[in-house]
């Protein structure tokens, strides 16, 4: 009996220090997952899933655009050259606002992740610099401009989906049976007057069974849908520089108020020491008259 209480100890010391260890463990994720920015992580999400759906889904749709209007309403190339260029133009765009909001977005990550640490270590020795304070500044004005130019590719890009609904409405108006039609074949499309193309192009309009026909194309059932998750996805990329505004916003203030805070502890501290040293000299000179 005697020889089993040592090991029942050891066993009772190795369950304990297990338990110590699974306890740091514990603690230490938990401190990780407190220090993570989740609105910024959040913003970044929607931002990156607004970016990616407006870029893939706007470049396919302009392709189909181009070719639908060559296939069915301009057949001579010298009347669309304008907007061939327009179409490549947009794509270039597209393939640079890609790379572009995606480096953005991991800045802003990183930017929150570093303005939580300093709100988290208030207390400690984490110092607040006027750089620091200046960068998140910075990030405010660019994400203002970014917010209001995503504002006005939203509104751009609400555009095609309206002229698409024109066209799909018209071709459902025709195949209904509610509606009275005596002659569809009076019924036409004319994408010219919408400025697509010249009034020089060649048939420019597309009318009745003509017309039905291209609504059941691959090509405009494919663009006219890619256009409208297009559409979503700038709308979610401005909700998403919203968000972002907030929270560095925040961060700002938040900065600001730790760099007082800290300051104000800078003061106390310094003052605290010269009145520690004012007793000491008090102390011994005391002790010296005596």
């Amino acid at each position: 009996m005697d020889g089993m209480k040592p090991a029942m100890e050891n066993n009772a010391e190795e369950n304990q220090d297990e338990s110590q260890e699974s306890k740091g463990c514990f603690e230490c994720c938990i401190k990780c997952l407190g220090g993570v920015p989740y609105a910024s992580l959040v913003a970044t999400i929607l931002c990156f899933s607004g970016v990616a759906l407006f870029c893939g889904c706007g470049h396919v749709a302009l392709t189909g655009t181009l070719t639908m209007l060559e296939n069915h309403f301009s057949r001579v190339p010298s009347d669309h050259a304008t907007l061939t260029n327009v179409v490549q133009i947009l794509q270039y765009t597209i393939y640079g606002i890609a790379p572009f909001f995606f480096v953005y977005g991991i800045i802003l990550l990183a930017e929150g992740f570093y303005t939580t640490s300093a709100v988290k270590d208030l207390q400690n020795e984490f110092k607040t610099s006027v750089c620091g304070r200046c960068i998140t500044g910075m990030f405010v004005f660019l994400t203002y401009i970014l917010g209001l130019a995503w504002l006005g590719i939203f509104g751009f890009s609400a555009v095609p989906v309206f002229l698409f609904y024109n066209m799909w409405t018209t071709c459902n108006a025709m195949k209904s049976e509610v509606v009275n039609i005596t002659s569809p074949e009076n019924i036409c499309v004319d994408v010219r007057q919408y400025g697509v193309i010249p009034w020089s192009a060649t048939p420019g309009k597309a009318c009745g069974s003509t017309l039905n026909d291209i609504c059941n194309t691959s090509d405009f059932y494919l663009s006219y849908h890619l256009y409208i998750v297009a559409c979503a996805g700038a709308g979610a990329t401005v909700i998403a520089l919203i968000h972002y505004l907030m929270i560095l916003a925040a961060n700002w203030a938040y900065l600001k108020d730790a760099c007082q805070t800290h300051a104000y502890q800078d003061i106390k501290t310094k003052d605290d020491q010269e009145l520690t040293d004012v007793q000491s000299r008090s102390k011994e000179a005391i002790n010296s008259y005596s």
